[in-house]
């Protein structure tokens, strides 16, 4: 079928079904960024591919609603699909629900799938939906009577992340998690989210594509654990491993008979936006409810000890790997044919040659010239961009390895740069170096750093529309909570930076048609300095091990103080990359790092 004939057929199930109006979110029943084939219902329906982006279907209007990252992408990928792009205001917001409520008729039916809607959500479209008297009516999945070929929920095999990784046995974790049920009073955790589950176990999968994590639920009491997960992915001497620690196997789809089997006066706790409304449904209404994020959230931001020196050890094995690949692009382009996706699958292959490779930690964005501009930009082998001795490369890329996750941003000149690309990537550096050498108190919440990355470019009238920073995983999500560096004043922008917590720092700026801009490290949250009088004060460490491009830079544009802390850090990525290089690729290091 085509969109259009799916957006026909889909529209002749929501009047068989009595609803006004059909509200989609990219999701599935564990709320996940990323999703399993089986759960790709918007961009099967739609065409539309983004990461995010919800959707609603009405008799005489079908939109999807997705932030600036994606308006260049969304318009291309809708055209002639039936579907409009609506542009969120603000990124990260129900701006649909008013659309609904402002369109829908009062006393319609706004028909959504209760497995795949947050309870969250939920709760946010009645609040709205009362002023007209809309009314919320579970009717499923319409999707699924139509996608004949639909993928089948994955079985990829899963398998133990061993504690001289994970730093910590998953029966530690457990008995850190208990100590936090017990001292805020709750008998049952309930876990939804797929790297909570993934963390506390030690265990990961391949159910997601770059989310090394598989499809399971979890429920947590002082006396029982209890493992929702197929038992045909779990290898004998693993599940062997699992019930020898307390830990029991119960099928996946068994999550919702045994919530409503609980009994007693006995609180659970669960994180309303990461529980599907289905779920939170199951729960019997006598047991007190308990709302928060994931008790875990917090514990696996805060990396331990042996994560943080292995991350540090990652960095260099990802560093060598953007060398290798960095000399390749600057011998080879203008002689070979370079793609935008030769290039990303080059550089897959430099770090599939370090130890503990695993695969990349997301989609390779590797955008050349106007396709830079698009911030979430994927290459298709049919229509990618050939790589030319000119212009400006934007490759943003990571890996996932057994000891560490790694995401890394470098803006590339494949040729002589102009005078006002040199001045927008100078005036992103500035904004990144005020985020690497941030000082802050304790207690300090991203949304008060991050205008420091927009100060430059705000003084020439620009900005940039996607957040400055996110956390980062270990071996796990590339994209985690709780922090962010983000402009939101609420949420998780609100979250506190504690040390050990590892986050992205990326300003970036776009201009579309012609090149896109940024500059991407990993930071990671370390002490600064202590007083009696103003306490504690808190820095990041710069831990990503990579040149910047100084062909780019206007250094009439830079500080003094700027220029020492470029100058420091080429001197530390020399310093750590050259005793695992060979000497040709040293003296290439050693040109890019010279002192400016």
């Amino acid at each position: 079928m085509t969109h259009q004939e799916k957006l026909s057929t889909l529209r002749q199930a929501m009047s068989f079904h009595g609803i006004q109006a059909y509200f989609i979110p990219n999701s599935d029943p564990h709320q996940s960024e990323y999703l399993p084939e089986h759960w790709r219902i918007m961009p099967w329906l739609t065409g539309f591919s983004g990461s995010s982006g919800n959707v609603v279907v009405t008799a005489d209007f079908a939109g999807v609603w997705t932030d600036s990252r994606y308006f260049i992408q969304a318009e291309q990928q809708l055209r002639g699909t039936g579907f409009e792009l609506v542009k969120l205001t603000i990124p990260h917001t129900a701006e649909y629900i008013d659309w609904m409520v402002e369109h829908c008729p009062e006393g319609s039916s706004v028909g959504i799938d209760g497995n795949l809607l947050s309870l969250a959500s939920k709760r946010a479209m009645e609040t709205a939906f009362s002023a007209k008297k809309l009314k919320i009516k579970d009717v499923g999945n319409l999707i699924a009577g139509m996608w004949e070929d639909r993928p089948a929920l994955p079985l990829g095999e899963i398998f133990a992340h061993e504690e001289h990784f994970a730093g910590k046995s998953r029966v530690a974790k457990l008995e850190a998690l208990r100590q936090l049920m017990a001292e805020q009073g709750i008998h049952y955790h309930l876990c939804t989210a797929l790297d909570e589950i993934a963390w506390i176990f030690n265990l990961r999968g391949t159910d997601v594509e770059y989310n090394p994590v598989p499809l399971a639920y979890a429920l947590i009491d002082p006396c029982e654990v209890s493992l929702f997960i197929d038992r045909a992915k779990v290898p004998a001497a693993l599940a062997e491993e699992l019930q020898q620690q307390g830990i029991k196997l119960a099928p996946y789809t068994q999550i919702q008979g045994r919530l409503k089997q609980l009994q007693g006066n006995k609180p659970i706790y669960y994180e309303a936006g990461k529980t599907s409304f289905q779920l939170a449904q199951c729960i019997p209404a006598n047991l007190p409810k308990m709302e928060g994020m994931h008790l875990s959230t917090r514990l696996k931001a805060i990396k331990n000890a042996r994560e943080i020196e292995q991350i540090r050890e990652v960095m260099v094995k990802d560093g060598v790997a953007m060398i290798r690949f960095l000399m390749w692009l600057e011998e080879s382009v203008g002689k070979i044919d370079i793609t935008e996706v030769s290039a990303a699958d080059k550089l897959e292959s430099f770090r599939a040659e370090q130890a503990h490779f695993v695969g990349p930690s997301f989609s390779t964005i590797a955008g050349y010239q106007g396709n830079g501009a698009i911030v979430h930009y994927r290459a298709e082998p049919e229509t990618a961009a050939n790589l030319h001795a000119e212009g400006i490369f934007l490759l943003d890329s990571g890996g996932q390895y057994l000891d560490g996750t790694t995401d890394i941003t470098r803006t590339i000149a494949l040729g002589p740069p102009s005078e006002e690309a040199m001045r927008d990537f100078t005036l992103v550096l500035k904004g990144h170096i005020a985020i690497a050498t941030a000082i802050f108190p304790e207690g300090t919440r991203g949304y008060q750093i991050e205008g420091f990355a927009r100060r430059a470019l705000w003084a020439y009238g620009m900005n940039y529309g996607h957040g400055t920073g996110h956390g980062v995983g270990f071996f796990l999500n590339v994209h985690e909570g709780p922090q962010t560096l983000g402009t939101g004043a609420s949420g998780r922008s609100a979250t506190p930076f504690e040390l050990g917590m590892l986050t992205s720092n990326e300003p970036g700026v776009y201009h579309q048609d012609r090149y896109g801009i940024r500059t991407e490290n990993l930071i990671l949250c370390v002490e600064h300095s202590e007083s009696e009088a103003f306490g504690k004060f808190l820095a990041f460490e710069t831990v990503t091990l990579c040149p910047i491009d100084v062909s780019l830079i206007d250094t009439s544009r830079l500080s003094t103080e700027e220029l020492d802390w470029l100058n420091a850090y080429h001197d530390e990525v020399r310093k750590k990359l050259s005793p695992h290089l060979a000497g040709e690729e040293v003296s290439w290091l050693e040109k890019k790092t010279a002192h400016i």
